[in-house]
């Protein structure tokens, strides 16, 4: 096989243009054998894999930097930068799923957030041109669907600013960011796709021009001072070179030697160039081809043969909330949808199909998504913006002095709360509960099961001047977790017997995480240790009834999926200094640092986020205040 022989990028440059071919035919079917038992995103990396050959066959990585926006495309420039033991793809100890530069010197962006690619490239270039590395060159790939994004606009207006400070962006155009790219940016893309260039036009009438006496040349000048009409009736890539940007394409993007001829021509060019390059999602793999929700973007363990999964998974939480909104719908008809370019993963298809006048698909811009959702509820509606819980802390501003200042009744449906595992560091959604703590008027739900993200959807949706935030965990919802009392607005999971006066521990579970504190307490409950468990189902604002309920017990636990860092255990902290209630407080989260990428059990584990880890502790903080804890540690609890 070629492939086993690709042990860096320069191992191409021996390779015949017949022999490149081979290998795409070998990497596609290496993508499907070991992306099949893994998981992971399979279509993406199926689209890429001739531009991706090109790439490494005309810049120097890792001297040149090869840059990839989102990094869910890179699998391919893993294999061509020696890294194709792909048996633990996204498991801990295996390769990431995106790029990482722990992995290799040719990985730059482990930031899997999408549209941020051209300002890394435009710093990158900048700093090349300072420093005089006039060898070096920066290619960036952007795909469509991320050019929706702001941030990539706000990159391109500077990159054009410079007109002789070489970078080449490539655009990755499949029509597709999960599912088909949607706005007026997509158009103006399919328009290039199906238009000729001006270009050839535009130099055959300058050669014609050129050699006919007097009125030639002004004729000539007159029609390219006139270049924009022309362009936009010809061919309308006007909009990038008007911004500087020079402009190559469209280049079919399974075409080797033609993407290397275009990509040389602009790695050549003194200044910004764009090289649009059209690359079908999924090729090469029929299932893919034949899935249109999105092309495989990303799969679960399929059978490699029919592209079936292995397993069909329980009910998850975006199942959950899918069907709720569909009810929603029925019920109001005020209520209408926001998705940031990801209508399946977030579980709004169903409400698509059932109200298509009602759902607004944004393109990657979350941003704008929040302001926009803003004007919607200012005019009467009540949107409902699902969004991974990662990707909300792009909107922080939109919610703040959009939403929360203009005290719009805006719901915010976040996706992949907490831990996450697999897709590593920059999809843990670990920070919404400690960013969102500073929003005034804001009120936060973070239900237990799937019975409370129903109530708790719901009862976000009735309030109609503050922003409302439901946050749910990734994966599969757990089995019901029934309460036995109310206090206040807090369910009362379970109490001490009868004849305790005074519990030792008064234990507050936040979400997902109510089986497992529930198992805490049975742990305590072994060593003598009597636990009272609530859930506060609505995190923010502190529940009033909260303080009082601190007094009467002698520790107070705090266990969440979030940061600790400014978290729900340093708001319940603050609520009893004010409360004046001078109870020994622990809180347990997620630590303040990165994550790598493993499964979330393993993750959880290495992190001391399990019931026997937090049980251990907290037998040792009672033993403390019963005088029973000197120096020795606190008895093992299994």
């Amino acid at each position: 096989m070629l492939l086993t022989r690709i042990k860096g990028p320069r191992d191409l440059d021996r390779l015949s243009q017949e022999e490149l071919d081979q290998l795409a035919a070998e990497i596609r079917s290496f993508l499907v054998d070991a992306v099949s038992k893994t998981g992971g995103h399979l279509g993406p990396n199926l689209g890429v894999v001739e531009l991706t050959i090109a790439l490494h066959r005309v810049f120097d990585s890792p001297k040149d930097k090869v840059l990839f926006d989102t990094g869910h495309q890179a699998y391919v420039h893993k294999l061509l930068t020696g890294r194709q033991d792909f048996g633990n793809l996204r498991s801990k100890g295996g390769l990431s799923g995106y790029p990482s530069r722990a992995e290799s010197d040719h990985d730059v962006i482990e930031n899997s957030h999408a549209s941020t690619v051209l300002g890394w490239a435009d710093g990158i270039a900048k700093a090349n041109e300072v420093l005089g590395r006039e060898d070096h060159h920066v290619a960036a790939v952007i795909g469509d669907g991320a050019l929706t994004g702001g941030m990539a606009w706000e990159a391109l207006n500077n990159i054009a600013a410079a007109k002789d400070r070489p970078l080449v962006i490539v655009v990755n155009d499949n029509e597709r960011s999960y599912g088909p790219t949607i706005g007026g940016l997509a158009n103006h893309l399919a328009t290039l796709r199906t238009t000729d260039g001006y270009e050839r036009f535009l130099a055959r009438g300058k050669d014609l021009l050129e050699r006919t006496p007097v009125v030639g040349k002004p004729l000539y000048e007159t029609l390219h001072g006139a270049k924009k009409g022309l362009k936009d009736f010809i061919a309308p890539q006007g909009m990038f070179e008007d911004l500087g940007l020079k402009y190559i394409g469209p280049i079919d993007g399974h075409d080797i030697e033609a993407l290397e001829s275009a990509l040389t021509r602009a790695k050549r060019f003194s200044g910004p160039v764009i090289v649009h390059c059209l690359t079908q999602k999924g090729r090469g793999y029929e299932p893919a081809v034949q899935d249109e929700a999105d092309r495989f973007h990303a799969v679960g363990v399929i059978h490699p043969d029919t592209g079936l999964p292995v397993s069909t998974d329980a009910a998850s939480w975006t199942s959950v909330f899918a069907d709720e909104m569909v009810k929603l719908g029925k019920e109001r008809k005020d209520i209408v949808a926001i998705t940031a370019a990801m209508l399946q993963p977030v579980g709004l298809k169903k409400f698509a199909d059932a109200y298509p006048d009602r759902i607004f698909d944004v393109g990657i811009a979350e941003q704008h998504g929040a302001t926009s959702a803003a004007g919607l509820a200012t005019g009467g509606a009540h949107p409902v913006f699902a969004v991974y819980a990662t990707f909300l802390n792009r909107a922080f501003d939109q919610v703040l002095m959009d939403v929360a200042l203009h005290k719009c009744g805006v719901t915010f449906v976040l996706d992949r709360a907490g831990v996450t595992g697999t897709d590593g560091a920059s999809h843990n959604g670990m920070w919404d509960m400690s960013i969102l703590q500073v929003v005034p008027g804001l009120r936060l739900a973070a239900p237990r099961d799937a019975e409370q993200l129903r109530a708790q959807l719901n009862e976000a949706v009735q309030v109609k001047d503050a922003p409302t935030v439901v946050r749910f965990s990734k994966g599969v919802v757990g089995p019901a977790v029934p309460a036995v009392g109310r206090i206040g607005g807090m369910d009362v999971l379970r109490v001490p017997a009868p004849e305790v006066t005074r519990p030792d521990v008064l234990l507050v579970s936040v979400g997902a995480l109510a089986p497992m504190c529930l198992e805490i307490a049975d742990l305590l409950d072994k060593q003598g240790i009597s636990t009272t468990v609530v859930d506060p189902r609505w995190v923010k604002p502190v529940d009033e009834a909260l303080a009082p309920l601190a007094d009467r017990h002698r520790v107070v636990v705090t266990v969440e999926d979030n940061s600790r860092a400014g978290g729900v255990g340093s708001a319940v902290a603050q609520a009893l200094r004010d409360a004046g209630v001078d109870v020994p407080l622990r809180d347990f989260g997620i630590p303040q640092r990165f994550l790598d990428h493993a499964s979330r059990k393993e993750v959880m584990a290495e992190i001391g986020l399990t019931a026997p880890d937090i049980a251990r502790q907290v037998t040792g903080l009672v033993a403390k205040l019963d005088g029973r804890y000197d120096s020795e540690p606190a008895a093992a609890v299994d």
